[in-house]
């Protein structure tokens, strides 16, 4: 079970993002959070994958609060976790050909034993033909790039993706086809996703459930309001 209780974070002191914000993602589960560009969803994401550290809250991972954050938080949390961002540019070091960008999860773990069969099966999967697998960034459109991103998120086996706007500047059918590549990793993984975006439909489609972030905030509210 991953549980965010009671979460408030921000990025300056005394001006949190979110106050006092819950939620769950049962083993499994897919869970789609709604809301509108800066409410503050992403910053919760960025909480439940140990990329941010709260101000006050508590996370809670397979029934072990976590304690430590990023690079200090133990390996086998980190790696639990399988990361999608929506401005693959922002997340893709412009100097990797695409193999050593899918690849560098497994360096960083000291993996590197099978990681190029690893890398030509992830790219497979995504749809990235062998040829650009020696480019750059930045010789590839967006919708190759964020291919190349989803299948780094997937190259450590992850038992729970974070998938943070992930289709938002994508065209239908690559989008399409991404949703698909996490669904059929889902169903062969048992992981569980928390699917962060501003398209109903969209996370309707996908999703288990959807939380809107309204709902979240108003709920927070309240808990506030009746201890109070």
């Amino acid at each position: 079970m991953l549980e965010l209780r009671d979460i408030t974070a921000g990025y300056a002191r005394n001006a949190p993002v979110i106050r006092d914000v819950s939620l769950t993602v049962a083993p499994g589960e897919a869970v789609g959070l709604l809301g509108p560009s800066g409410c503050g969803k992403s910053t919760l994401a960025r909480v439940a994958a140990l990329l941010h550290r709260p101000d006050a809250g508590t996370l809670v991972l397979d029934g072990e609060p976590v304690r430590r954050w990023r690079h200090r938080a133990p390996r086998e949390q980190r790696t639990a976790f399988g990361v999608v961002f929506q401005q693959a540019r922002l997340s893709a070091d412009p100097r990797l050909a695409l193999s050593d960008l899918i690849a560098e999860p497994l360096r960083a773990t000291g993996r590197r034993e099978g990681a190029a069969d690893r890398v030509g099966e992830l790219a497979a999967t995504v749809g990235l033909t062998a040829d650009l697998l020696g480019r750059r960034p930045h010789e590839v459109s967006d919708g190759q790039l964020q291919r190349a991103c989803l299948a780094r998120a997937l190259v450590l086996r992850p038992r729970w993706l974070v998938c943070d706007e992930m289709t938002a500047m994508l065209d239908a059918s690559t989008t399409a086809a991404l949703v698909r590549v996490v669904e059929d990793y889902r169903a062969a993984t048992g992981a569980g996703l928390l699917a962060v975006g501003h398209d109903r439909a969209l996370l309707d489609r996908w999703c288990d459930r959807t939380v809107h972030w309204t709902a979240l905030t108003a709920a927070a509210a309240g808990a506030g309001t009746s201890s109070g």
